[in-house]
């Protein structure tokens, strides 16, 4: 009868250790890669849908998949692969044209071949202005000083509902030329509109092919206020926006 020794038991768990890790990490890189993969919020553009410090899982699979979906972004292949078509209203993720190493969150307004312009602050597609109204003031609290912010509700042609912000009258953006959305690609605008740097800056950000899009925003898992860093875990009993913890983006 063999006797098995302590070092052989070390030997073994450990072994058993590496493949476990070994096997959650291959789990988590294919969810990552095919299903979700997490982003944060770290500017205002999007204000009031997504706040700094929101944390959110975005879907891979809803448009289909580019390289850019793959880890390191490999140029393995062209276009997309099993592609669906994206919406207005959605508020996607997507690889900057002018830097396809950096992420950008915006929401889409445009589609190949429309015409997008803002007049005296409102959304026009195709010549059409996109119905607005206005609801309550956006009210935060910024160290102590409370200001009001001017919100409107948009609703798209096919119907999607959101909220924008209006920080100032006659704003740099409030009046733009006519863009004209060339096929394959988007127009994205920030909900917060005077302070979106987006496709109205053409010479920043401009129109977004759709080869760059990773994937559309779903829901917000985790949100801690824009002044509290995430890891002091000590301070989330007033810091985490708990209101905000798996919410629906819309």
């Amino acid at each position: 009868m063999s006797v098995q020794t302590g070092a052989k038991r070390k030997e073994g768990g450990f072994a058993e250790t590496v493949r476990v890790v070994f096997h959650a990490l291959i789990i988590a890189l294919l969810i990552r890669t095919f299903l979700f993969q997490p982003f944060n919020i770290p500017s205002g553009s999007m204000i009031p849908t997504l706040l700094v410090g929101d944390y959110l899982f975005v879907s891979k699979y809803s448009y289909g998949y580019t390289h850019y979906s793959l880890p390191f972004s490999p140029h393995l292949f062209s276009g997309r692969i099993l592609g669906s078509p994206v919406q207005r209203g959605d508020v996607v993720v997507f690889r900057l044209p002018k830097d396809d190493t950096t992420d950008y969150i915006k929401r889409v307004v445009g589609l190949p071949g429309d015409r997008i312009q803002v007049l005296d602050g409102v959304l026009n597609i195709n010549g059409v202005a996109v119905k607005r109204e206005r609801i309550e003031d956006y009210v935060t609290d910024d160290d102590g000083e409370t200001q009001r912010v001017k919100q409107y509700r948009e609703t798209m042609p096919n119907g999607v509902t959101y909220t924008t912000l209006d920080l100032t009258d006659n704003g740099f953006y409030d009046n733009t030329p006519i863009y004209t959305v060339p096929a394959d690609h988007y127009f994205m605008m920030g909900d917060n509109r005077d302070n979106s740097t987006d496709s109205r800056v053409l010479s920043a950000v401009g129109y977004v092919p759709y080869e760059n899009i990773i994937g559309k925003a779903q829901i917000i898992f985790f949100s801690v206020g824009d002044h509290a860093p995430a890891w002091e875990v000590w301070r989330w009993p007033w810091t985490v926006r708990w209101s905000r913890l798996f919410t629906l983006v819309r």
